[in-house]
């Protein structure tokens, strides 16, 4: 049996062309006026979602058919179906950038597009790159088109008179700085450190309904999935994860998997100087411990549980900032050097530029597992590694996998829905 829900997905020619902003914009106007709106975004990004999930005021998930695979993308999609009005997904890159591509998500699932075009320096080319998105693959259905950063009125009615016919115009969002959502260097910055995210949210809501476009967009029918009964491996077993500041990525996902499979959380903050809970076993997700150094050199006590924890041959998983946390030094970009927690031996610095970007497949003794390394920092690691991750597309990044007793540190953000069972044996005692 499916389920039918109004979506739509939001892309665009490329990133950078303020799908973000679009897809927040239309969540806000939409929740504001009652409606139960749902959001999802394709790819493994961590910081969007954040900025999507205070737009909606529910948390947004994940659709990537790698990562998750299908049936997790038709799971989601057939849940949220059965409990919202509305459903958007941003989707990632431009419409056809990646396999799977956004546009292979949209046509796979039935799901009409939105085309965010930056239409800053371009008039009448606007409508050939609308054309162009409506038509490259059959089988996609392209709703309408969106321009963002418009310079006025005359500006916007260019763009939209150049349109073909079947495509519709959508609105459009002016250059203004109140709207924009800060940037740094890994992507956004995270909603939960925008004292004026509300006041920004709800000018781009604002700013699109002026545009007398806001109804409903097509409704989709859902399949139903399969069901499969969850198994319990981690029932009893108590996981102690650290959250702030410093290690907020983390997939709402993953956090329901370890759930699933009986896991208790106790999350605590390493940077405010919380003492680690009691617990089986540890997980120190990605964040930004290179804009906390000071607070995290400063707090010996939890420095001296991790070691013991590890020593007794307990469970850890340390990825990214949490790898770079778990090194004995990390310096920041302004050459600032502070001790870390030691559990590694080996440092690492941030760079100016990116050093890694890629999806990430790591064959592990628990199991595969899926995921993405994206991070600015270098790494110094005085181990052999256990496993290198490798990237499903040939590109370079190619992240080592290091582990010490039960601990497991890398670059790697792991997808836990990609292998439930392998994300289990991270953490079994």
């Amino acid at each position: 049996m499916s389920r039918h829900c109004p979506a739509l997905l939001v892309s665009a020619p490329a990133s950078g062309q303020g799908k973000t902003s679009v897809t927040a914009a239309l969540a806000r106007a939409h929740a504001r006026q009652g409606r139960r709106v749902r959001v999802f975004k394709t790819g493994p990004d961590f910081l969007d979602p954040m900025i999507l999930a205070r737009a909606s005021g529910a948390p947004v998930y994940q659709l990537d058919a790698w990562m998750g695979g299908e049936a997790e993308v038709r799971s989601r999609l057939y849940d949220a179906a059965g409990d919202a009005d509305l459903i958007l997904v941003e989707g990632v890159m431009g419409l056809f950038d990646g396999s799977p591509s956004s546009g292979d998500l949209a046509i796979a699932y039935g799901l009409p597009v939105l085309a965010v075009i930056d239409g800053s320096a371009m008039a009448q080319t606007f409508g050939a790159l609308a054309h162009g998105l409506a038509t490259y693959r059959s089988g996609l259905t392209l709703r309408g088109v969106l321009a963002n950063r418009v310079g006025g009125a005359y500006h916007a009615g260019l763009l939209r008179d150049s349109l073909p016919p079947g495509i519709d115009w959508y609105g459009a969002l002016p250059r203004d700085a109140s709207m924009a959502l800060p940037e740094r260097h890994l992507g956004l910055v995270a909603a939960g450190e925008l004292d004026d995210i509300d006041v920004r949210l709800d000018a781009l809501a604002d700013a699109w309904l002026a545009q007398g476009v806001s109804g409903l967009p097509p409704t989709v029918a859902f399949a139903a999935p399969d069901v499969i009964a969850p198994r319990q491996p981690l029932r009893g077993v108590r996981i102690a994860v650290a959250h702030d500041a410093a290690f907020v990525f983390i997939y709402p996902a993953n956090l329901d998997t370890l759930r699933a499979a009986g896991a208790e959380l106790a999350f605590f903050s390493p940077v405010a100087g919380d003492a680690l809970p009691p617990c089986d076993a540890v997980w120190l997700p990605g964040g930004y411990p290179e804009l906390h150094i000071e607070a995290l050199a400063a707090h010996d006590d939890l420095r001296r549980s991790l070691h013991a924890h590890v020593d007794a041959g307990r469970p850890l998983l340390a990825e990214c900032g949490g790898l770079l946390y778990a090194l004995d030094r990390l310096t920041d970009r302004d050459g600032h050097e502070g001790e870390m927690a030691g559990l590694l031996r080996g440092s690492a610095a941030m760079q100016p530029r990116l050093a890694a970007l890629g999806m990430q497949e790591a064959r592990l003794p628990e199991g595969t597992l899926r995921g993405h390394s994206f991070h600015y920092a270098q790494a110094d690691v005085e181990a052999e590694p256990l496993a290198i991750a490798g990237n499903p597309h040939g590109g370079p990044t190619a992240e080592r996998i290091y582990r010490r007793g039960r601990m497991t540190a890398s670059f790697v953000h792991f997808y836990f829905p990609s292998d439930p069972d392998a994300a289990a044996r991270l953490f079994l005692p």
